[in-house]
């Protein structure tokens, strides 16, 4: 991992573990973009190395190029807007978890298309067939109500738990049966996919959902996703990128960056280190005696600390405070990322243990 800057100084600004995508991209897709950046290449994505890209890809999730499309847009939210609208009518809607990404963390991104959000409390971060299927049955009163049409899943969740094969297998058989499409939200799919407690494969994923995407913004590219798309839903999905001001003319930008992720397993390389910087952090928390808000199987660690050594830590690192508690005390999140510093990561443990110490 590249070394960040160290600084011992008290005036030095504060660690960010705020976030998956506050530095900006590992050097070799720099050194890949530098070195790619003369050559005249097609544009909207049909260049030499977009279309690499799409083969290494393929690869990975061991399907043939007449069983996915794969399309490169800029961002996740973009991602989530173009697989939905591109799939379902306008009287249809998508169900939901309410702490899911397109339900709260996209402005209304998915509403403002037209589409209804049927919101389904989680359960460990994660849909159950269950509660789908109340979801389901909740919203049949027809035409009066919008008619559920699409699930939507992330892997790994907002509190960075994951799918397992078992989870996602009874999820896909209850979309079948009620006739529901399966997206899977994949910002974060490298640190799921990397996890301990990952027993899926690309091409489980691949088999179990109708659409799915590949973050690589939060993998350590500049930014870009790539979607992958069955190949009986794919007809005209081109047109929704069009649209949706997601189809660049230098489309060659984020194919670059998927073809150095995918060339030599980097994308995996990174994933994994994000995971173990996490699991680090998470450990010495539950060492000192303090409450896991939830399971710390990716990269994303939640956790419940008195308000006085969140006051003292916010001093010297950066992360998200997720809950005030009626207590007093607080949830945070911190999370962990492919350039995280491990030096870093040490004086935070260290801090946290000195201070909980103090406070006894």
């Amino acid at each position: 991992m590249p070394a960040t800057s160290l600084c011992q100084d008290e005036a030095c600004p504060p660690y960010s573990l705020m976030d998956d995508y506050s530095e900006g991209a590992h050097p070799q897709i720099l050194e890949a973009l530098l070195r790619t950046n003369s050559t005249q290449q097609v544009s909207y994505g049909n260049d030499e190395y977009s279309n690499e890209a799409r083969h290494l890809i393929r690869e990975k999730i061991d399907c043939a190029d007449d069983e996915a499309e794969i399309f490169f847009v800029p961002s996740g939210t973009s991602a989530n807007l173009i697989s939905i609208a591109s799939c379902l009518r306008p009287y249809e809607a998508v169900i939901t978890l309410d702490s899911g990404h397109i339900a709260c963390k996209e402005a209304g991104a998915i509403e403002a298309t037209g589409h209804k959000l049927i919101l389904v409390p989680p359960v460990d971060g994660k849909m159950t067939p269950a509660n789908l299927q109340k979801a389901f049955q909740q919203n049949q009163f027809y035409p009066h109500m919008a008619k559920p049409r699409l699930l939507y899943i992330s892997n790994a969740s907002e509190t960075g738990t994951v799918y397992t094969k078992r989870e996602l297998s009874n999820l896909s058989a209850m979309c079948k049966q009620l006739k529901l499409l399966l997206l899977m939200d994949g910002a974060r799919i490298g640190t799921a996919l990397c996890s301990k407690k990952n027993d899926m494969t690309l091409r489980d994923i691949f088999d179990l959902t109708d659409i799915f995407w590949i973050g690589g913004t939060k993998a350590g590219a500049l930014l870009g996703e790539a979607i992958v798309v069955k190949k009986e839903l794919a007809e005209g999905f081109v047109f929704h990128l069009k649209q949706h001001g997601a189809l660049l003319a230098k489309g060659r930008i984020i194919g670059v960056q998927f073809m150095e992720l995918f060339r030599n397993d980097l994308f995996f390389t990174l994933a994994t280190h994000a995971n173990s910087m996490a699991e680090k952090i998470s450990a010495n928390f539950e060492c000192l005696g303090y409450s896991l808000v939830a399971d710390t199987a990716t990269n994303q660690v939640f956790v419940t600390l008195p308000s006085t050594l969140v006051r003292r830590l916010e001093d010297r690192f950066r992360f998200y405070t997720w809950e005030h508690l009626d207590d007093g005390r607080m949830v945070i999140r911190i999370v962990t990322s492919w350039a995280t510093d491990e030096l870093q990561v040490d004086k935070f443990n260290a801090w946290v243990e000195q201070w909980t110490v103090v406070g006894k």
